[in-house]
């Protein structure tokens, strides 16, 4: 039993344990006062690119060695001031890229100053998608390199030097894909090259982490990261597949640009642009020393060269007409496409321009079909003293342009040229159904090209806006006594009343008219049956008898 005031000896115990404690505590003040001063001085150290960046988990203990499990986060390339300023360069040129990008977009529809291409603008859009492809493609899988990775950019930049090597070297490639096609390809080429760099970069440094903090590099990888490998490769291939299909594209782009062509290309709007224009055929003068009218070929909703100019040709060597002249639209045949917008009353301007370039002079029988109606009849009305006559076959009515302009046609179109770089269509046509290059540029397959394409959804854009206007002011200004021929397709008049009402319309744009026939089971290219060519044959010899009769030929 205890002394109520306590024994000496124990006394003498609680005085050593308050001593033992005070020296424990004075130590541990100590180390940690010097634990304080080693953090100040860490903390006003200059950080190197050894520092970690990531805390350490402390949930994980070391190992006995001191190293860190290889599941640590701090275990990571992002240590490195290197591999961090390659990933802020990434998001740097991903950011340019993508305001390119929107300005190319933005060009399809409106062209900004110094954006315009002579060809379609697809093709440099195309180009600037893979190269925001390839940067999102090496900056989701930016902590996970693989030899996977850098093997298909680096094929993909073998590829694309391939494209800019073709682009470069064809004279006509080079001038239809123009300053911002060649900057797109060489910059997708510059940046899949980078992301080979990169990519290694980041494996240098992964691997420089894990010896230094596990003190070997880590093999093995976990299933998250086998699929980031797979799903990046398989992005890489894809890119790699459509760009093998662009150079297969431009290649036969290439050996179109070699197909000869008649006449020749005129630079017109201040030489933004070139089109095509040709003559047959020999300037004549009848007895009273009269110039015989010449037939000037306005196209359809196809090249003149696909069909109508052969009718054209046998109207020549029958006699009925001595010379007849031919132009492609921007965007057809061999024209380059025009800036947008464009509608029909610049196109009509650019005929203008190319005739007096060329020094051809009227008078002419403006001979037109389908939409290419609606160009004539503009160039008619602003050049009426040099027009001996109109014959229209199967014309649209401006009251029916809502047709052509179509929200979901303008996308489709749209879409058709996003896609049309890859020339799926044209390769396969190409390798197995015999096409052949009269065929991609002026033929049955004209319409696969990006420039046709382009042409079709400019015409898309405003043709209820600018080109309905142009057309109702010309039939205001429209000269009366301008001889008239009316020829319609008699399928469309039976099948649709709408057009067959408006084809009626038109035979009152001028005061004169010679006569309108609906031909008996004509398409709408009349003449590709052989009553609708003898037709159309006939009535354009009216119209030149109708010239000699009247006192209004143009002395040579």
């Amino acid at each position: 039993m205890s002394s109520l005031w306590g024994s000496k000896n124990t006394d003498e115990q609680t005085q050593t344990n308050k001593t033992t404690n005070a020296g424990t505590q004075s130590v541990s003040n100590s180390n940690s006062s010097q634990r304080h001063v080693r953090v100040s001085e860490d903390t006003m150290r200059e950080p190197t690119e050894r520092d970690r960046l990531l805390p350490a988990d402390h949930r994980r203990a070391p190992h006995a060695d001191g190293y860190l499990d290889p599941d640590d986060p701090a275990v990571s390339p992002y240590n490195l001031w290197t591999v961090r300023f390659l990933r802020y360069l990434s998001i740097l040129f991903l950011a340019i890229t993508f305001l390119w990008w929107v300005l190319l977009l933005v060009s399809i529809f409106v062209s900004p100053p110094g954006l315009h291409t002579r060809g379609s603008g697809f093709f440099d859009f195309a180009y600037t998608c893979i190269t925001i492809g390839s940067l999102l493609n090496s900056l989701l899988f930016f902590s996970g390199p693989s030899l996977a990775m850098r093997v298909s950019q680096g094929v993909l930049a073998v590829i694309l030097l391939i494209d800019v090597i073709i682009i470069v070297s064809v004279p006509r490639l080079r001038a239809e894909e123009s300053a911002p096609g060649v900057a797109s390809v060489v910059w997708a080429t510059l940046i899949a090259a980078f992301c080979v760099f990169t990519d290694r970069i980041v494996a240098w440094g992964k691997r420089e982490e894990e010896e230094r903090l596990t003190g070997r590099p880590e093999t093995r990888r976990t299933l998250k990261e086998w699929l980031a490998v797979l799903t990046s490769t398989i992005i890489g291939v894809v890119f790699i597949l459509i760009t093998i299909l662009m150079t297969a594209t431009l290649t036969l782009r290439s050996l179109d640009a070699g197909l000869a062509l008649d006449g020749d290309r005129y630079a017109v709007d201040s030489g933004k642009y070139e089109v095509h224009f040709a003559c047959y055929g020999n300037s004549t003068t009848d007895k009273k020393g009269r110039r015989t009218p010449t037939v000037l070929l306005e196209a359809p909703e196809d090249p003149v060269e696909y069909s109508m100019e052969h009718w054209a040709y046998s109207a020549v060597k029958n006699g009925t007409i001595d010379r007849y002249c031919y132009w492609d639209r921007p965007g057809y045949a061999w024209s380059d496409n025009a800036p947008s917008p464009h509608s029909a009353g610049m196109s009509a301007e650019n005929l203008a321009e190319v005739l007096a370039i060329t020094g051809e002079e009227g008078p002419w029988i403006l001979v037109s079909a389908g939409y290419g109606s609606l160009v004539s009849r503009i160039f008619s009305a602003r050049n009426f003293r040099e027009v001996a006559g109109i014959m229209m076959i199967d014309p649209m009515h401006e009251d029916l342009l809502h047709r052509i302009a179509s929200p979901y046609r303008g996308f489709m179109l749209w879409a058709w040229g996003i896609i049309s770089p890859l020339g799926i269509r044209r390769i396969i046509g190409s390798l197995f159904m015999g096409q052949t290059k009269e065929d991609r540029v002026f033929g049955r397959d004209n319409k696969q090209s990006g420039k046709m394409i382009k042409a079709m959804l400019q015409e898309n854009l405003v043709a209820t806006s600018f080109t309905k206007n142009e057309v109702a002011t010309a039939r205001t200004i429209q000269a009366a006594d301008t001889p008239l021929v009316v020829l319609s397709s008699g399928l469309r008049v039976k099948t649709d009343n709408e057009w067959a009402d408006k084809q009626r319309d038109l035979t009152n744009i001028t005061g004169k008219l010679l006569s309108w026939d609906v031909v008996h089971k004509a398409p709408h290219y009349v003449w590709e049956t052989r009553d609708g060519r003898d037709l159309m044959e006939k009535r354009l010899g009216e119209i030149v008898k109708d010239h000699h009769k009247s006192k209004g030929g143009k002395k040579d």
